[in-house]
């Protein structure tokens, strides 16, 4: 089916930099995969805790590839535990989180699982769950149609 040219949507590419502001991640590279249900976000040494009956995860991150340098320590609420099939086929119970994304312009809530992805090529799958109700038209031969100003975020920091 194709897509009008002169679309009100906003277009992204296959890969693009976003934001997670309620983690307080200034930016990570995405790729935008319709063919994963649920959006992952790469994290290591995950400890939950509860503070007034309310699960929470703590845990940490290397939001950009081959950077260990610049680590990540968040908290957010644990909504729920789910079993996900990678790619390969391979279930892991994974916890599940809540937070904005900021995409762009375009700004709205998703859920998130936490995994270890060391050694996949990208910190975070955004996927066809988180997509849905965003407004968005994919572009799959175009990569950072909305910019790469997120990438040096960490430069500017001073990482």
């Amino acid at each position: 089916m194709a897509i009008a040219a002169n679309s009100d949507k906003t277009r992204i590419g296959w890969r693009e930099w976003l934001a997670l502001p309620d983690l307080a991640i200034p930016a990570v590279k995405a790729k935008i995969d319709t063919g994963a249900r649920t959006s992952a976000l790469h994290t290591f040494d995950l400890t939950t805790f509860v503070d007034n009956d309310q699960e929470f995860v703590r845990f940490r991150l290397h939001p950009l590839q081959k950077r260990e340098d610049i680590e990540l320590q968040c908290t957010a609420a644990v909504i729920d535990r789910r079993v996900v099939r990678d790619s390969g086929g391979h279930a892991e119970e994974r916890l599940v989180i809540a937070s904005q994304v900021r995409l762009g312009e375009h700004c709205w809530p998703i859920e998130l699982t936490l995994t270890n992805r060391d050694d996949m090529m990208f910190r975070m799958l955004l996927g066809r769950s988180a997509l849905k109700s965003a407004g968005l038209l994919i572009d799959a031969g175009r990569s950072f149609v909305l910019g790469r100003q997120l990438a040096k975020t960490y430069d500017q920091q001073g990482a």
